[in-house]
């Protein structure tokens, strides 16, 4: 779980929420809650874990543009295919004659269920 959240980048969103509350908390003591939250989402007053989250999501996007392209190239090859169709199609509805046909009578008295 913790790998499949660190593939996906959620680790740089929880953290930004953790600065933002926490930004939230600090400019609310020195102004009132509408104007902390306006100061808070504004961008222009960031905070040193919005810069480290910041910075963080620019170095994983480098690595990934470094990442060279691997490519899988499949060649075709000419030649006899692996399946082939049937040479005789059995018409619908027979039987086909490797099933032997019961000749033998149903048991009498029907079986009881156990």
């Amino acid at each position: 779980m913790l790998t499949l959240t660190l593939l996906l980048g959620c680790h740089w969103a929880f953290l930004q929420s953790v600065a933002w509350v926490g930004m939230v908390v600090q400019f609310s003591q020195e102004a009132p809650l509408s104007e902390a939250l306006l100061k808070a989402f504004d961008g222009k007053h960031p905070c040193r874990v919005c810069k480290f989250v910041a910075e963080g999501k620019k170095s994983e996007k480098k690595q990934e543009a470094r990442k060279p392209v691997t490519r899988l190239d499949f060649w075709f090859v000419a030649g006899q295919p692996a399946l082939e169709p049937p040479t005789q199609v059995p018409p619908i509805g027979s039987q086909p004659s490797t099933y032997a046909d019961r000749t033998e009578a149903p048991p009498t008295p029907p079986p009881r269920a156990a």
